[in-house]
């Protein structure tokens, strides 16, 4: 209970005394979702609004993992990657940078941390045995240097990269984001403590997956409507740590991508729904499923406490469901969450459709 308690309390109590300080400054250095100046097509709020709340995420698992975790070589690239995603995250809430520019560095982050030794050695074959990514190399040659990679550091990169921008996807509305994050993160840390406790990994994994959890619990306090601060896209540096811990002490991507099924299934539905439309996938709109449960009437409250209960649900089965049984509620609730996508799309055509011009 130690390995969970103090990890996950002390994130949430740094978490909690930084956010008002971070409101403080992003408010001193502009740091804004303005909707007179911010012309983004999902805002939703009507007033100036912080968008810092990725620092108070940050520094809440930092300062715990100061205390909790071992100083070595995979702590210090979690960290350092995760740092430089929270820099570029700040700079894109103050200045909008481009979205090709944000995804080139979501794919920078991920390698240092692929780089570090974290990878998806390998995958539970539902159908019986493991399959061995790590097993599958070619090699390269730049600039006349020869390189070997791996398959199973590009998918830990392709991965990443999704958990960041997916995440980042869902937090259309107040207190939506923080609540998944932390349902996930417990859920994860749980497994992770299935593993010996003599497996380093394994201990990084738990105690991370608790501070993730402790952070995104403190952080909500300030987020849950009326938001008093955005997570802003800061926040992937969260969302990176969280996709790394999946990954250690033997990949649990299964288990997140139950958890975390409802704005994953979401983001996929986006992106394909994007590119048949002929928009980039990088370029944001008004169609995600928080905007549609918006427009039906839900208000923010009702959509957040949705996600979560959905969320909790995913994750308690996560727990008790051998790898084969995973594989095939994945796929149910692939068809089950695109399915419902697809005909709310339908309904709301329909009812634009006929409203008077």
């Amino acid at each position: 209970m130690i390995v969970i308690i103090l990890p996950l309390i002390t994130a949430f109590i740094a978490s909690v005394l930084t956010t008002p300080i971070s409101i403080i400054v992003s408010k001193k250095f502009g740091i804004f979702d303005d909707p007179k100046r911010h012309k983004h097509p999902a805002m939703i709020h009507k007033k100036p609004i912080p968008r810092g709340g990725g620092i108070p995420l940050f520094l809440g698992v930092l300062i715990a993992g100061a205390i909790f975790l071992p100083l070595n070589s995979t702590t210090q690239a979690l960290f350092s990657a995760a740092f430089i995603a929270l820099i570029v995250g700040i700079l894109d809430d103050r200045l909008d940078i481009s979205p090709y520019l944000r995804f080139a560095s979501n794919i920078v982050v991920a390698i240092i941390i692929v780089i570090s030794g974290i990878d998806i050695a390998f995958i539970t074959n539902p159908f019986g045995g493991i399959l061995h990514l790590d097993s599958i190399n070619f090699s390269i040659a730049f600039i006349g240097i020869k390189t070997v990679i791996y398959f199973s550091q590009i998918a830990t990169v392709i991965w990443l990269v999704w958990v960041m921008n997916m995440l980042n996807w869902s937090k259309g509305v107040d207190g939506q984001m923080p609540g998944i994050v932390a349902i996930s993160a417990i859920a994860i840390g749980i497994l992770s403590l299935r593993f010996p406790s003599s497996d380093i990994n394994s201990l990084i994994a738990s105690n991370l997956s608790f501070m993730i959890a402790g952070s995104s619990l403190g952080f909500l306090i300030f987020n849950y409507y009326p938001a008093k601060i955005f997570p802003g896209y800061g926040a992937t540096s969260l969302y990176l740590l969280l996709g790394a811990v999946s990954v250690l002490s033997g990949a649990k991507i299964a288990t997140a991508i139950l958890v975390m099924g409802v704005p994953m299934v979401d983001g996929l539905f986006t992106v394909g729904r994007r590119i048949v439309s002929g928009k980039s996938p990088f370029w944001h709109d008004k169609k995600h499923l928080h905007h549609i449960l918006l427009e039906l009437g839900l208000d923010q409250r009702r959509i957040s406490l949705f996600y979560w209960l959905i969320s909790a649900i995913l994750g308690a089965l996560s727990l008790s469901l051998t790898s084969k049984g995973k594989y095939f509620a994945i796929i149910m609730l692939v068809v089950i969450v695109g399915g419902t996508l697809f005909f709310l799309h339908l309904i709301l055509k329909l009812r634009n459709e006929k409203k008077p011009s």
